[in-house]
């Protein structure tokens, strides 16, 4: 399952292959594994026509899987291996069910009320992602779950400016819905792809608080940690040249496809790579 697993990072094209390709075999395995869990759990929700009602037992069925794993044994290959992963690296369990939690959201929610409600989604769905990866990673301060959780929640903040336009063709709207009403743009401008200064203003004041994010997880990061996490700075780098995209685009996300290309993911991984390796 090891080679399907690094399968599965490959073919997504994620940020996250390009950062972790870089490891030491061992950690390089494991990362992959984990990430075929967070992408397969998210597939769950996103892909497919099915209705809600069998996404929802398909969720079910991947929970239970997950929990035979952990507690005795599953008849899958690749939640046994999961398993000896979470038991090799000592990760906790409840970020794996967080993320869980996070896709049933997206089956529950379809709109967010606040940026509270949208903050408690993007931990569970980005956030425990990073507090699986930093055990693979290795740390000695405990500030690194901070710097996890914030760079997560950075992270997804970004992905939601770029998909917009996408999520909304699937009738999703993550802005929060008290900000839509502050800068009077409303779900049918959304739909109807309206692109005018108000949203560019409302897009602005959310990529504000996504930069929050990412001061907060620098702030948290410790120096003698920032040599292990590289694949996590890699991820961070990228992300943060996807926003400054998006700015610098000024959010035209309904006519532009603004993203951070292949070669420029690979540079950024080598170049944090490569700095931390000849630095520290």
């Amino acid at each position: 399952m090891i080679d399907q697993s690094k399968q599965i990072a490959k073919e997504s094209n994620s940020s996250f292959y390009y950062a972790f390709s870089l490891l030491a075999k061992p950690k390089r395995d494991a990362m992959n594994t984990v990430y075929a869990f967070c992408r397969k759990t998210d597939d769950i929700v996103d892909e497919g026509d099915e209705s809600e009602e069998i996404k929802y037992e398909r969720l079910r069925k991947w929970k239970i899987e997950l929990e035979k794993a952990l507690y005795s044994r599953s008849d899958s290959h690749f939640f046994n291996k999961l398993a000896s992963i979470i038991k090799q690296f000592n990760i906790p369990i409840d970020p794996f069910f967080e993320l869980i939690a996070g896709m049933e959201m997206d089956l529950q929610h379809k709109r967010y009320r606040s940026f509270e409600e949208l903050v408690q989604y993007c931990y569970r769905v980005a956030s425990t992602v990073g507090l699986m990866c930093i055990e693979i990673f290795g740390y000695k301060n405990k500030s690194a779950k901070d710097y996890a959780v914030n760079l997560g929640l950075a992270m997804q903040l970004t992905n939601i400016l770029r998909d917009v336009k996408k999520d909304s063709e699937k009738g999703r709207i993550y802005l929060p819905q008290n900000d839509l009403v502050k800068f009077q743009y409303s779900e049918q401008d959304i739909f109807e792809k309206r692109y005018d200064a108000n949203f560019i203003s409302l897009m602005k004041f959310e990529s504000d608080r996504a930069k929050d994010f990412f001061t907060k997880a620098d702030q948290a990061l410790d120096f003698e940690d920032k040599p292990s996490l590289f694949p996590a700075r890699a991820m961070q780098h990228i992300y943060q040249r996807l926003l400054t995209k998006l700015e610098a685009e000024k959010f035209d996300v309904f006519n532009k496809k603004i993203k951070v290309g292949t070669f420029e993911k690979a540079a950024i991984s080598v170049g944090v790579w490569a700095k931390y390796r000849l630095v520290y």
